[in-house]
């Protein structure tokens, strides 16, 4: 009858979306609720994510760019400032030179000749917007800040750096260097500093024969608005083009992304079932082509799944025939073993026997039976529960009642362990109370078989707010690696060669694992080889809620304490 198996699909975890797990509600505590949808929104966009990176690394080029272009744009404008200065400075310099020469020595005293040598120059720097300092002699050790120089008026002598004042110290050649205009308002007494040029020109005067030195001081106002005025125009220009690349960008992208989100929906679509979604194909493209490849894969799973199906339905068919049409002569021949099994003490040694063998495998007969109708029933999916509040430890202790015989005649001691302490209560859950009985009868059954030596089985009971959880313990050979996976797979074995003294029918295991599914609870194995396993039942409390813990641990506590390979099985969950 193995070859009977319904193929079917596995049944994967589903949590429920209207109860976020405890990880998202710590974090929707911490985190606003506008921050996680933008979060949200970023993991989950390829084109927000595209499209934000072209716009950053552009951002950064356009910034390297801008920046290099106000640079070579100031670096011209000084420079070009610079020259222009240094010529005027040179010029009026040499005006004064040929206004000095023109003169006669003895005419003049020496304040004299300073005063004509500086004031026509200090009058046309307030026409053309420079200022004008007289300084000197050379080797006097005079500075500007000490007073008495001819200078524009409200011009300070802090507009010339100490350091140009010290390079004419001496008779030297024309230099300028940038410095701060400062200038003093005699009214208010506010002190205004802006940028400029300092020229620094020597000249001779006749009266006495000292060298004196002309600071010419030449704000940059204009260079300095006409440099603003480009690094507007620049970071207007790279605004309107990040707008832009951003706007290219998106739509680029989008005819990427759009097929792509197309082909995710209808493969969501195709997932939960409906396989006549197809992808519209336009164009002659990679995308096209790709969406041509995906409708051939979706046509193939379909007509690969309608063939298992229509399997698998011939399959619960014909094991549901087969097992009401052996009910007939499943009954002619029990009656007719009742007889012979009745009157076997008038049979001689070796017929009595064959009519207790009889006897004995009619009754598995029968079992394998009902077995095979129960799975035909939840393959069908016409199972259904008759749900009702029922304590668990009694469900327990009739189990234990009814294996008694078996057990006694295994020589296994089964002991059921109620939870203890001044939290314990009652494990009272809303479920269908034959079939939660039938789990726990197969799983007390099938820990009976494999008991090992020790002849303990040990029922543990225990539950919380959300859960009630049953868990039987052996302690016979345990689980080699893999079997844990496969203990719920209809006839299977651990051991083929080994006879089953309970009279099982390969089934159990395989009905408990869909009552529990039919629950909503869990049914998992562990196991460790040469210390025995443990069978956990877990079923929420009350119908129809979602499972998110055991109120009892998988791995037995005298296993835990002991570290080695654990194996285990994930039944339903």
């Amino acid at each position: 009858m193995a070859s009977l198996r319904p193929l079917r699909l596995p049944r994967l975890p589903r949590r429920d979306p209207a109860r976020p797990s405890r990880r998202s509600q710590g974090i929707s505590r911490v985190v606003p609720a506008g921050v996680r949808r933008a979060f949200t929104f970023w993991r989950r966009s390829i084109q927000a994510r595209v499209a934000t990176s072209t716009v950053l690394l552009s951002a950064v080029v356009i910034a390297g760019v801008g920046w290099l272009l106000t640079e070579q744009t100031r670096d011209g404008l000084l420079q070009n400032r610079a020259e222009v200065v240094v010529a005027e400075a040179i010029s009026e310099t040499n005006q004064a030179t040929d206004r000095l020469a023109a003169a006669e020595g003895t005419e003049f005293d020496a304040v004299s000749q300073q005063a004509e040598l500086a004031r026509p120059i200090i009058r046309a720097g307030e026409a053309r917007d420079f200022g004008v300092l007289l300084g000197g002699p050379v080797g006097s050790g005079t500075r500007l800040a000490d007073g008495g120089a001819e200078r524009t008026a409200n011009l300070e002598t802090a507009s010339v750096p100490e350091s140009l004042e010290a390079r004419f110290d001496e008779v030297a050649t024309t230099a300028w260097t940038f410095s701060e205009v400062v200038r003093s308002d005699p009214e208010t007494g506010e002190t205004t500093r802006e940028p400029g040029i300092v020229v620094g020109s020597q000249v001779q005067l006749p009266a006495d024969g000292n060298v004196y030195t002309l600071y010419y001081v030449f704000p940059l106002e204009e260079q300095q608005e006409t440099l603003a005025l480009v690094t507007r125009a620049l970071a207007t220009g790279a605004v309107v083009l990040l707008v832009l690349v951003a706007a290219i960008t998106w739509l680029v992208t989008r005819q990427v992304v759009t097929p792509i989100r197309m082909a995710r929906r209808v493969a969501e679509r195709l997932a939960a079932g409906r396989l006549q979604e197809r992808l519209r194909v336009r164009g002659e493209d990679d995308l096209a082509r790709l969406a041509i490849s995906f409708n051939q894969m979706a046509a193939n799973l379909q007509k690969q799944i309608r063939q298992l199906e229509e399997l698998s339905r011939v399959q619960q068919q014909f094991a549901s025939d087969v097992s009401h049409e052996l009910r007939t002569p499943l009954t002619t021949v029990r009656m007719a073993g009742d007889v012979l099994h009745d009157a076997r003490a008038d049979f001689d040694p070796v017929t009595a026997r064959s009519a207790e063998l009889l006897q004995t495998e009619l009754d598995r007969f029968e079992t394998l039976l009902e077995d095979l109708l129960e799975i035909s029933r939840f393959d069908a999916g016409a199972a259904v529960l008759d749900l009702e509040d029922i304590n668990l430890a009694d469900v327990a202790h009739r189990v234990v009642h009814t294996t008694r015989t078996l057990a006694e005649r295994r020589g296994v001691d089964v002991r059921v362990l109620l939870p203890e302490g001044p939290t314990a209560r009652p494990c009272v859950a809303e479920v269908d109370a034959r079939r939660v009985e039938r789990v726990v009868r197969n799983l007390v059954t099938n820990a009976i078989d494999h008991a090992g030596p020790d002849g303990q089985v040990l029922v543990r009971l225990g539950c919380d707010g959300d859960a009630a959880a049953v868990a039987v313990r052996d302690f016979g050979v345990g689980l080699a690696p893999g079997e844990s996976a496969l203990v719920f797979n209809r006839f299977w074995r651990g051991d083929p060669a080994r006879a089953r003294t309970s009279g099982g029918t390969g089934l159990g295991l395989s009905i408990s694992l869909e009552d529990t599914r039919l629950h909503g609870g869990w049914l998992q194995a562990w196991g460790r080889p040469g210390e025995g396993s443990q069978f956990r039942l877990t079923l929420p409390r009350h119908a129809g809620d979602t499972l998110r813990s055991s109120p009892l641990s998988l791995v037995p506590d005298d296993a835990a304490r002991r570290p080695g390979p654990d194996r285990r099985g994930v039944g339903a969950r």
